[in-house]
């Protein structure tokens, strides 16, 4: 059998083959960048493996997956799977995998970089030096002053490898951390309570919850009133999750201290947002994953998945419960 692939990520035709490792025939399609839903759904409708976007833009939903003939598997080319109608595809015997974890280190390693920038107001330090603010008689050590990490109570919203990966790091610094999770669970060191308590009683506030219906807005307007004022707020997992206005609205008012920001509702951040001219706000373009490890652990990931599903094997990190279907 010759495989069809259906690439949506912004891979090249070489290197999808190369992730087959001479092993199965396949053959390679390709889609323009986004928008081209169009594009998406012809070159879905006859593939056997289709390799979703993992700059979910391009979205697999059910008129697309209704149009899938074979119907192996969907591999998501990152964590994130909300562009995907997972839903839909196990009504219809689709199972969809996701490459959970490739990058927890690199942004376990990120987080705890703003965690730190955010308190010692490092970041805003950086830009009044280049602006030439430190001179004799300058005032600006009191306005830097800071924070030790080990004194303040961490927040982790959902505690999955990103979320393990950050309380691992933190317990060499000796914070408090609570969490919150879907599921029970337990981490020494740490104690589990629900959303309100974890909210009330953070200094700083971290998101690494997968984004999909119940996640979407988790952190409104409502939520931000019940943290801290002066409480910091992290995210690095999905944009969508947190109301950019209302969390706008909460630092413009002082209520909280700063953010740090790596995803944004809208992906690049529009040149208007209101984000860019806060003081009190660390951005980054969604690179908190982006290193040459997790990247090289990311293809890795694919790749395996690709070809057991070829071997006749059942595809790992499945996050919509559905065996693979024998045949195609």
């Amino acid at each position: 059998m010759v495989a069809r692939v259906a690439c949506l990520s912004p891979y090249d035709e070489a290197s999808v083959r190369a992730w087959f490792k001479g092993r199965h025939r396949v053959e390679v399609v390709l889609v323009p960048d986004p928008p081209a839903q169009d594009a998406v759904v012809a070159a879905c409708a006859g593939a056997h493996l289709v390799i979703a976007d993992r700059r979910h833009k391009h979205r697999i939903d059910r008129a697309v997956l209704e149009r899938m003939r074979h119907r192996m598997l969907i591999q998501q080319a990152a964590v994130g799977f909300d562009t995907v109608d997972y839903r839909a595809a196990a009504e219809l015997g689709i199972p969809v995998a996701n490459a959970a974890g490739y990058n927890k280190e690199s942004v376990a390693d990120w987080t705890v970089m703003a965690i730190l920038g955010l308190i010692r107001n490092s970041f805003w330090g950086d830009r009044q030096l280049r602006a030439g603010r430190w001179m004799p008689g300058d005032p600006i050590r009191l306005e830097m002053i800071g924070r030790e990490l080990g004194g303040l109570t961490i927040g982790i919203i959902g505690l999955g490898n990103v979320g393990s990966a950050v309380a691992k790091r933190l317990d060499g610094f000796g914070p408090r951390v609570v969490f919150t999770d879907v599921v029970a669970k337990e981490l020494a060191g740490a104690r589990q309570v629900d959303v309100e308590t974890l909210l009330h009683e953070s200094d700083v506030v971290c998101i690494h919850t997968p984004l999909y219906v119940d996640t979407k807005g988790l952190i409104d307007a409502a939520a931000l009133s019940k943290m801290k004022r002066g409480a910091f707020l992290v995210n690095a997992a999905r944009g969508p999750i947190v109301d950019e206005q209302a969390l706008i609205g909460a630092l413009r008012s002082g209520h909280l201290a700063g953010a740090a920001l790596d995803v944004f509702e809208a992906e690049p951040l529009p040149l208007e947002s209101p984000l860019r001219a806060l003081e009190n706000v660390v951005l980054a373009p969604h690179v908190g994953g982006a290193t040459l490890e997790a990247d090289a652990r990311l293809e890795e990931m694919v790749s395996e998945n690709l070809l057991r599903v070829l071997d006749g094997l059942s595809p790992l990190h499945v996050v919509n419960a559905t065996a693979i279907r024998a045949g195609g």
